[in-house]
């Protein structure tokens, strides 16, 4: 670490040099990382009003661009799990009322979870939607652990009465929170019942809003034809209120993507969690871990995330063959390497070896939106090679009936190598399969003294 925001590293550093589990050299490195960042802040230039961060005050906090800044971010980390029907986005012509359930439906801290400073202001989901519609509230549980079904039946009777429901569920810092570790993937309580009775009872559509920080298995919702679409928020910030109005309403496109994997409860059931390893074993059963290892059922798979407009990929231009130099310095290994089927990335000449790929990505679709693009490889088969890795991802807002190319570059020793059993970086040699939607491109990998790129 560089730094550390705790008393450890001045309690144990001096003793570790002592015992040569750490050297001097580590540590002025660390040292010239940190004061190199006080150097670009100017605190070491003299007097600090006369410099660009020495008359900041509290009139530059919580300015308009900075309140907007934190809508934007929650409207871009929303991530659309489902929209079946479709019932998304909500008209504020044909749902004129909206029945806002459930405990985190008018929550303020809940939505910074930690690691936060004070909030400008907060605009709550039950706020956020009343700008669109007439809201008829009911909490439906006392909070997210919701051992009582006593405020069910008034739920239930909301969800009758109103043009659609909002469910806002999910978690918060007595569930999940550093130094608190969940149980179970499952919904706190009794919300899964609440949401499932609402859901039944509502006259129009209803739409599951959740507030985590970690997956949740919401199988049940996502089975449930009376659930039609399925919102993950995150813990979206002081104006997540107005972000998940703006979504659900369509004045924003949702273009989130989840950044973890969704795993079904069982997968929690039947393995340890204290087992660190990522690779599956067909000795003893384990699954493995990530998408890149695990071959499982799961809820939603890493990189979802739905829109409310289509996107069509297609390859403009790519290398079908990539020449990788060998250091010539190591030729007594390098047949061996060869024959291995994989190259160690400190024998291979990694400086400036990337290539291009041009992707076009059209909308077409009647709603203009945001698309992040996933590049993701398939290395050779390889008992040790993951299934599959993301090596890039790109963000493009492409409006409705338009195409937008976009460039990636992917860096050969970075992005397609992997790490073997040992620990060793490698690069296997043959043909990667790169995956862009729906979309498959194959790059063959050749070792080679001169390391030319061809077409």
């Amino acid at each position: 670490l560089d730094m550390d925001c705790g008393p450890f590293l001045g309690q144990h550093t001096e003793d570790a040099v002592r015992k040569g589990l750490l050297t001097e050299a580590e540590i002025n490195n660390a040292l010239l990382n940190t004061l190199t960042v006080q150097m670009r802040l100017g605190m070491f230039d003299g007097e600090p009003s006369s410099k660009p961060y020495g008359n900041l005050g509290p009139e530059d906090v919580c300015t308009p661009a900075h309140q907007e800044l934190a809508l934007e971010a929650a409207r871009q980390g929303i991530v659309l799990l489902k929209n079946h029907g479709p019932p998304l986005p909500l008209s504020t012509r044909h749902h004129q009322s909206v029945a806002i359930i459930g405990p985190n439906s008018n929550v303020t801290v809940t939505m910074v979870g930690n690691y936060a400073g004070v909030a400008c202001g907060y605009t709550t989901p039950l706020q956020g939607i009343g700008r669109y519609a007439k809201t008829i509230y009911q909490q439906g549980c006392a909070d997210v652990a919701c051992v009582s079904d006593q405020q069910f039946v008034a739920a239930m009777d909301a969800a009758r009465q109103a043009d659609a429901t909002v469910l806002v569920m999910g978690l918060d810092q007595s569930i999940e929170a550093e130094s608190r570790d969940r149980t179970e993937l499952l919904l706190p309580g009794r919300q899964q019942e609440l949401i499932s009775k609402v859901a039944a009872a509502s006259k129009g559509p209803t739409i599951l809003v959740l507030m985590s920080g970690g997956p949740i298995d919401v199988s049940f919702a996502e089975n449930d034809p009376k659930i039609g679409g399925i919102v993950w928020a995150g813990y979206p910030g002081q104006a997540g209120g107005a972000a998940i109005s703006d979504v659900l309403f369509g004045t924003t496109n949702p273009g989130g993507k989840l950044p973890m994997t969704w795993y079904p409860q069982d997968y929690v059931t039947n393995l340890p969690m204290t087992n660190m390893a990522m690779r599956p074993s067909k000795s003893n059963g384990y699954p493995g871990r990530t998408y890149r290892f695990y071959k499982g059922k799961v809820v939603y798979p890493f990189g979802h995330g739905i829109s409310y407009t289509n996107f069509v990929h297609t390859i403009a231009s790519a290398p079908t063959m990539v020449s990788v130099p060998l250091d010539g310095h190591r030729q007594a290994s390098r047949n061996a390497t060869i024959s291995g089927k994989a190259i160690r990335v400190t024998h291979a000449r990694c400086n400036r070896l990337s290539f291009g790929v041009q992707v076009d990505v059209k909308n077409t679709g009647s709603m203009d939106g945001t698309h992040t693009l996933l590049v993701y490889s398939k290395p050779p088969a390889g008992h040790w090679a993951p299934l599959k890795q993301l090596v890039a991802f790109e963000k493009v807002h492409v409006a409705a009936g338009t195409q937008q190319r976009v460039g990636i570059d992917v860096h050969v020793c970075k992005f397609l190598s992997v790490v073997d059993r040992s620990g060793i970086r490698r690069i296997p040699m043959g043909a990667h399969s790169l995956h862009i939607g729906d979309v498959k491109h194959s790059v063959s990998l050749q070792a080679s003294i001169l390391g030319v790129i061809k077409s």
